[in-house]
């Protein structure tokens, strides 16, 4: 397992849970707006364009996997869940037999994905490895390749929304709403993806760090009220939509 980073202690990436956070380095998409680019490709490309750094992503593991299991045993009984998360975590070929070694210590698994690999969700189901799901959904089905900077198969992205909502696990969708990428009219194409959903999260674009696109990099976000009226366009395709 390529892992990139550890965060110890969260109260708040699974719900009702104390968890710690295990971060997987790569991922298949470029999001312009992903504030994690060490982990797209953690040596920083200096100011080139998402688009044509791909090539030159390195990838290059900071945590050894056995020193983050001494770590998960030392707190066995104090610590809820996992949440794995990335990059994207199911590019890892050993994905499995990771959360298969978690799970044998009594964690929970929370695993955060852009539901580009729906077959590896359907063997976690299948093999009740993972207890929650946090899926990305980029953006509506005409501006996904825009978006995430690859040729996105957005059939996939279908498959994944079904495969999770049908789970009977607890789950959430999540998006991040950058201004100029998506717009209000887009939460509501969006909203038709997964009509019926239980939990769906509007997430405030950063723009006061490193992101993916650096020519994001300072860009003004949505402000409250405008994030709240997507919400509400929101809710009328799900249980649940909120700004966070």
């Amino acid at each position: 397992m390529l892992i990139g980073g550890l965060q110890k202690f969260s109260l708040l990436d699974y719900p009702e849970k104390i968890s710690a956070i295990v971060f997987t380095q790569g991922c298949n998409y470029r999001c312009q707006f992903c504030y994690n680019p060490m982990l797209v490709w953690p040596i920083k490309v200096g100011k080139s364009k998402y688009a044509q750094a791909t090539e030159q992503q390195r990838v290059h593991p900071k945590i050894k996997e056995d020193d983050l299991f001494v770590f998960l045993r030392s707190r066995a009984g104090k610590l809820d869940a996992v949440v794995i998360t990335g990059g994207e975590p199911c590019l890892q070929k050993d994905l499995l037999e990771f959360i298969k070694k978690i799970k044998k210590l009594g964690f929970l698994v929370k695993l955060d994905t852009n539901g580009s690999y729906p077959e590896t969700l359907v063997r976690l189901i299948k093999e009740k490895l993972v207890d929650y799901f946090a899926m990305d959904l980029k953006a509506p089905a005409d501006k996904y390749e825009e978006i995430t900077g690859t040729k996105a198969d957005f059939n996939n992205i279908k498959k994944s929304v079904k495969i999770i909502m049908q789970s009977g696990l607890p789950y959430e969708f999540r998006t991040t709403v950058a201004p100029g990428l998506l717009n209000k009219d887009d939460i509501s194409e969006m909203g038709k993806i997964i009509k019926g959903a239980a939990k769906w999260y509007l997430q405030k674009f950063k723009s006061d760090i490193d992101l993916v696109e650096c020519g994001l990099e300072k860009r003004v976000p949505y402000n409250s009220r405008q994030m709240q009226e997507m919400a509400e366009a929101g809710r009328e395709y799900v249980k649940t939509c909120e700004v966070r």
